[in-house]
């Protein structure tokens, strides 16, 4: 999913590439030599990367609107918020977009209505999080899923900054009543046409914020799900299906599994999963909290929240964490689920689902 959440920047093509050299220039530090050898080496490959980083086109499609309209019980508002993974870029379709599908979803599995916003931007950092949630609450959301984290690692925000603008997010969406579900950060080693040795520092700067993100989450009360390098081997394997024409970000089967991948945990955040008032153990997946976000950061698609044990939210090693590894459920909406789009003019345009179950005009 969200393996290159950056690579729609504000400014030229190149960008990513370069601010991932020298965020590892500068990192390397040991002396002035070895850091002019491993430049060298590290500027050569952002060359080349550059000449495979196609430009921006056009921003990703609307998918506001209400999903199931036609079916019974209150609507479930839902809300999405952080970069271009969040908003769907790469994809033409409104139904390809991770809102969607995850609107779709929750729809089919809950029975009910829901009315998605989306307030993500393309090319968003994490400072940008509080005025995407001052607007995402006028909505008065139940859930929130929040998808950042990619442009941090490659504008060079230390990790710890990033985190605190993420959790002063979580903490007010939370203090609103809305619970919160936070994809953490992609793992940019995924990204083919950056080769090692820059792929193996941007891997590594991505699970170093992807744990950071995790712990600071679960502490304030969200939920987190790792995305990883979950589109790693598919893309290896098959990459002009999982990736869109950019070789960067995910193609519309992409960010199906990435909707799958966050799909039953926003069901938990609800209140609404299969685990309801089961008590976790030990033996369960419960980890100390920092343990837990290290192992999430190594495995994509790892759900990680908080627990207790006998009754207790901490043990010696800090606060208790369940650690979930779900079955992915399919991102689908049944097959007369409804949307109307607030944004196809008064009458609004009904887009009916096709035979795959996703909603199609």
């Amino acid at each position: 999913m969200g393996v290159a959440d950056s690579v729609v920047p504000a400014g030229p093509r190149w960008q990513l590439a370069w601010r991932i050299t020298r965020l590892a220039v500068i990192s390397a530090g040991a002396t002035a030599a070895a850091a002019a050898t491993v430049g060298g080496v590290l500027i050569g490959q952002a060359r080349q990367a550059r000449r495979t980083v196609p430009a921006a086109e056009a921003p990703p499609p609307r998918c506001d609107g209400v999903y199931g309209a036609k079916l019974p019980g209150p609507v479930v508002t839902v809300v999405v918020l952080g970069d271009s993974s969040a908003a769907g870029y790469g994809v033409h379709r409104r139904r390809e977009t991770p809102g969607a599908l995850l609107a779709t979803g929750l729809s089919r599995r809950l029975h009910q209505p829901v009315r998605l916003h989306r307030f993500a931007v393309v090319g968003a950092l994490s400072a940008v999080l509080r005025y995407q949630v001052e607007a995402a609450l006028e909505a008065r959301p139940d859930v929130a899923v929040i998808l950042i984290g990619g442009n941090d690692v490659t504008n060079r925000t230390p990790p710890a900054v990033a985190v605190r603008y993420l959790v002063d997010a979580v903490t007010t969406l939370r203090a609103g009543g809305c619970a919160v579900v936070v994809g953490t950060c992609p793992d940019l080693g995924a990204i083919r046409p950056i080769q090692p040795p820059l792929r193996w520092l941007a891997r590594r700067w991505s699970r170093r914020l992807a744990a950071a993100q995790t712990v600071a989450v679960v502490e304030a009360g969200g939920w987190t799900v790792s995305l990883g390098d979950l589109l790693g081997p598919r893309f290896t394997a098959e990459p002009a299906r999982m990736f869109a024409w950019d070789r960067f970000h995910p193609s519309a089967e992409g960010y199906a599994m990435a909707a799958a991948a966050l799909l039953p945990t926003v069901l938990s955040a609800l209140g609404a999963g299969p685990e309801r008032g089961v008590a976790p153990s030990r033996a369960k997946g419960v980890r100390a909290l920092p343990e837990a976000a290290q192992e999430a950061a190594r495995h994509a698609g790892t759900e990680v929240s908080g627990a207790q044990v006998r009754g207790r939210d901490r043990g010696p090693a800090g606060r208790w964490a369940q650690l979930r590894r779900r079955a992915f459920f399919g991102a689908v909406a049944q097959p007369d689920l409804v949307v109307h789009s607030p944004h196809s003019g008064e009458t609004g345009m009904n887009e009916r689902s096709d035979d795959r179950g996703t909603v199609s005009p």
